[in-house]
């Protein structure tokens, strides 16, 4: 069995495969290779949207592509009021996101749909909307490290293009399923909030933000949405 794992290791398999669990604000989530391994950097969009909500009462918001549910989850268990509809287009992870969901007794909260995006939602609306979405643009995808490219699933991770027509479909459809005033929380990759930036329409959102990563790079973007909406 050891010599097993350590072979698996060897491999570069990530460890957190192998042990079939990662931490992640607090809380210890199931995680097998059909979902992304939770990352510390995420944890700043999970603080943020927590700070967002907390001071509202019965809040409702919104995950675009949940892979584990470690967003949508760990927001749920702090906010003890609020509810969720998470979305992923992989069936496999809405089982992940559901175990971990019953794990963290939150599940009585949470709706899960199989979704492209927000197709299959209808007239629904949230007072926020979070997303990790596939980011990575297709060019840099090689130079990954093996544990990221060889293990963790292509589909959440790169958009197969350039990085961004994922988050400009969000960026798009977003302000439907918004409350007035409404925010937005995506996270973005590496020297992308320029391109980010020139995505928003001005006339529908409002107080653009970027937050940073520990290591200082542009990492979270934040968006209100303001007086207009698209149909």
């Amino acid at each position: 069995m050891l010599e097993s794992l350590i072979g698996r290791r060897a491999n570069r398999e990530p460890l957190q495969y192998i042990r079939g669990h990662q931490e992640f604000y607090g809380l210890d989530f199931i995680v097998t290779p059909d979902v992304l391994i939770p990352r510390p950097e995420t944890e700043i969009l999970v603080e943020r949207a927590i700070k967002d909500l907390r001071s509202k009462n019965e809040v409702t918001f919104c995950e675009v592509g949940v892979g584990s549910g470690c967003i949508c989850v760990s927001i749920l268990h702090e906010l003890p009021s609020a509810t969720a509809v998470g979305l992923d287009i992989s069936e496999k992870s809405l089982e992940i996101t559901k175990k971990n969901a019953e794990r963290h007794r939150v599940s009585d909260r949470l709706t899960l749909l199989r979704s492209d995006v927000f197709d299959m939602l209808s007239d629904q609306r949230f007072d926020m909307i979070v997303s990790n979405p596939p980011y990575v643009p297709r060019s840099d995808f090689e130079a990954l490290q093996p544990e990221v490219r060889d293990f963790e699933p292509q589909m959440a991770l790169t958009d197969g293009l350039n990085g961004l027509s994922i988050i400009e479909k969000i960026v798009y459809d977003a302000p439907r399923f918004l409350t007035s005033g409404g925010t937005l929380l995506m996270e973005i990759g590496f020297g992308q909030s320029e391109a980010v930036r020139a995505i928003f329409d001005t006339r529908i959102w409002q107080h653009l933000e970027f937050l940073d990563d520990l290591q200082s790079i542009p990492r979270i973007v934040r968006a209100l949405t303001g007086a207009e909406t698209r149909p």
